[in-house]
């Protein structure tokens, strides 16, 4: 099995990661774990054309190492093996073509829980890539707060 592990360097990308290390027993084997990043491209071409490739790329990578090594650590931890990537452009369609190219079964990613309001005045990624992919895609939110047992009345 491969799972791709997406990371965008979130606290949300941690509880993912440790989502998946918690579960690792769910797999008949320990699978083949991708952690991708996908970084979007400069909102302003002509200023990165300014900065220069060489800078704008170093930037990328900067940024995009970053946001993988929040997944990275968590598995590091746990003694799982693991292929780092990352990538420039549009979320879901990079995963996509990522998940398409290398056979992936599963996609584990973080969600930020805006709600359906942020979602349809921002568009969330979640929702995105679970349109545009073609794989399962396991959503983890992170847990509610849970409130103290009420007290018995005796």
């Amino acid at each position: 099995m491969k799972i791709l592990l997406a990371a965008d360097g979130s606290a949300f990308t941690r509880i993912a990661a440790q989502h998946l290390v918690n579960h690792i027993e769910w797999f008949a084997k320990v699978p083949e774990i991708h952690i991708v990043h996908v970084h979007p491209p400069m909102p302003y071409p002509g200023a990165a054309a300014r900065a220069g490739k060489a800078a704008v790329a170093k930037y990328h990578r900067e940024e995009s190492e970053g946001a993988l090594a929040v997944a990275e650590k968590v598995l590091v931890k746990a003694g799982l093996a693991y292929i780092s990537y990352w990538l420039v452009g549009e979320v879901a369609r990079e995963l996509a073509t990522y998940a398409r190219a290398r056979d992936i079964d599963l996609v584990v990613m973080g969600s930020h829980g805006h709600g359906a309001l942020a979602s349809l005045a921002l568009g969330s990624v979640a929702t995105k890539c679970i349109a545009t992919l073609e794989v399962p895609i396991m959503i983890v939110r992170k847990a509610p707060r849970r409130k103290s047992p009420p007290k018995s009345a005796l």
